[in-house]
């Protein structure tokens, strides 16, 4: 049986690990340490955490400051407080100070399920991808969470690093290269690319299984990094393969989708079919039904694909 483990579970143990090495990194919450598994950290390190309550404008902006005195910073709460409610916070003073800053944040997504609509944020890679010098990064499953949280770290500037709430199958081993701002090509194909992010990459990964059954070549593409997005394996993609679907636990409008759509018809115009939340709320339910009802599945992946070749 497949190995499960949540994104925001990776995170949280990679946290203590890093603050083993790093006596300059400081990690923040907003009152859900619980929930975006930072408790290990404060456990480990009380005197560099910090619970800044319910109050996630207060959070950014006290961990710009922070940063801005030379502190590196790893900031949590749920990726709807994050992202929507300090939005113009992590913008001017993250943002526009180029802190050092890593929004760290869970619960992304259709998959927080019964909390409903109100916590399915679908516009939060939207958002931040917009934000001059934001690093974007949305890991597939426990082994990249925890390694592009480590290179985000060690990297200079604002980052945003989106998180799920439940359990996912281990897709990589120990020993991959995963690259921050390089796509991981999974599988090889030539009828048709699917360039999947976070949580779809599983889902794509299955989709290729059912298209060769039905014998098409499927080309698999993890993009973990949104922003900068690799332009270099997308553009080969499109140059050989009859074109792309992309595939997001997002919006459809603003994201992975948008980014590899923008890029394309620049440099290199593909046949282009989107995965994703289409223009909708959510509601609340079990989130493999909910992927299912709002298209966010292997065979809405299928179809996408066959559409294309």
């Amino acid at each position: 049986m497949t190995e499960k483990i949540a994104t925001r579970e990776a995170y949280g143990k990679a946290l203590v690990e890093l603050g083993k090495k790093n006596s300059n990194l400081v990690v923040m919450d907003a009152d859900l340490s619980g929930s975006t598994k930072t408790a290990g950290f404060k456990k480990e390190f009380p005197d560099r955490f910090f619970n800044m309550g319910i109050a996630e404008q207060d959070l950014m902006g006290t961990a710009a400051g922070l940063a801005l005195s030379g502190k590196t910073v790893c900031a949590s709460t749920f990726a709807m407080f994050a992202a929507g409610r300090a939005y113009e916070i992590i913008r001017n003073a993250i943002g526009y100070t180029h802190a050092n800053v890593k929004i760290c944040a869970t619960h992304a997504g259709i998959t927080v399920g019964e909390d409903g609509a109100s916590h399915q944020t679908f516009e939060d890679l939207a958002l931040m991808r917009v934000i001059p010098g934001m690093t974007v990064v949305n890991p597939s499953d426990g082994v990249s969470a925890a390694r592009l949280l480590e290179q985000i770290v060690g990297i200079d500037g604002p980052c945003y690093l989106r998180l799920g709430r439940s359990a996912v199958p281990v897709i990589y081993k120990d020993t991959d290269e995963i690259v921050l701002g390089r796509a991981v090509q999974l599988k090889d194909g030539n009828d048709v690319t699917v360039i999947a992010t976070g949580i779809m990459v599983n889902e794509a990964l299955i989709a290729a299984e059912e298209l060769a059954a039905a014998g098409i070549s499927a080309r698999i593409i993890d993009m973990h990094t949104i922003k900068p997005l690799d332009e270099d394996i997308i553009l080969k993609a499109a140059g050989e393969t009859k074109g792309i679907v992309t595939a997001e636990e997002h919006s459809v409008i603003g994201g992975l989708g948008s980014a590899v759509a923008s890029l394309t018809s620049e440099k290199h115009p593909a046949k282009i079919a989107m995965v994703g939340q289409h223009d909708t709320f959510g509601e609340s339910g079990k989130p493999e039904e909910l992927k299912k009802k709002y298209g966010m599945t292997a065979a809405d992946i299928v179809a996408a694909a066959k559409t294309i070749v």
